[in-house]
């Protein structure tokens, strides 16, 4: 047997919501996690406080499926396999959403990524590929792939990671060591370890408000 890859075209799914205010407004993109919808990641957007003076953009994972539970359809961001050529697509299909909002709207030049769980690697490969300035990145209950060097993450301005500190799968030593790494690079850290799980609870939504403010005041 012998195994190929073709690349082929697909469509993405992705979800806004403008300012409450006219004129040129700051651009925040959210990525869900692992068996979730754009849906569900607008909401965690959208519980933010001030987040209404954002243009908010929710994208969904390509790799859509049923859950098996509800039937409800749900995504993923990769699997092991092919996982570079996978890593390659969501790459440029967070690069053409993101241009295709800011031709659609007036957005400012303030760019943040946000992710959770499995969102969270995908926010942070975006945000350090991004062709666009990058103010910011809020991570929530996931770590920063390994294969990002220093580099690429001083691209970042700031960033706010955050745990839930009975979060099983989002470690105390993960935690550690990505704070230790986002600091080496020297992007301006903020980290944040809540009492919840694995879950983006209200204290990560306040502490992302204020992040947020001192993006944009």
């Amino acid at each position: 047997m012998i195994a190929r890859t073709i690349a082929t075209a697909t469509h993405g799914r992705y979800l806004v919501v403008p300012p409450a205010a006219d004129g040129p407004a700051p651009l925040l993109v959210g990525f869900h996690g692992y068996a979730e919808h754009a849906e569900q990641q607008l909401a965690r957007l959208q519980a933010i406080p001030g987040s209404n003076r954002w243009l908010l953009v929710s994208v969904q994972g390509l790799n859509r499926f049923y859950q098996r539970r509800t039937n409800e359809v749900v995504a993923g961001w990769m699997t092991r396999q092919d996982r570079d050529l996978a890593i390659a697509d969501n790459l440029a299909y967070v690069s053409n959403v993101v241009d295709a909002v800011a031709r659609e709207w007036r957005a400012a030049d303030t760019l943040v990524f946000t992710g959770f769980s499995q969102g969270v690697a995908t926010a942070f490969r975006a945000a350090a590929s991004s062709p666009r300035a990058v103010s910011g990145i809020i991570a929530a209950g996931g770590d920063v792939p390994p294969e990002i060097d220093a580099a690429s993450l001083r691209r970042i301005n700031a960033a706010l990671i955050c745990r839930g500190a009975r979060d099983d799968w989002y470690t105390a030593e993960k935690f550690a060591a990505d704070d230790d790494r986002i600091r080496s690079a020297g992007v301006r850290p903020r980290s944040l370890e809540v009492d919840a799980g694995h879950e983006w609870s209200d204290a990560i939504a306040r502490a992302a408000g204020e992040f947020l403010r001192e993006l944009w005041s």
